[in-house]
């Protein structure tokens, strides 16, 4: 039995949850291009490789 798919991309929330950074400091991040964000339909999501890259430096 396989367990759970790799999740492709994060909510800001789940990413909030999975970097432990405040929601503010995640916008901020958006905001200076340090982390890649797009918008599909009118939610916002965070692929899992730039939350990957943030994560190691």
């Amino acid at each position: 039995m396989q367990g759970a798919p790799e999740k492709l991309a994060y909510s800001i929330e789940e990413a909030v949850a999975a970097t432990s950074i405040s929601k503010s400091s995640l916008y901020a991040r958006i905001a200076k291009g340090e982390i890649v964000a797009s918008k599909v339909g009118r939610r916002t999501v965070i692929p899992a490789r730039s939350l990957r890259k943030l994560v190691d430096g």
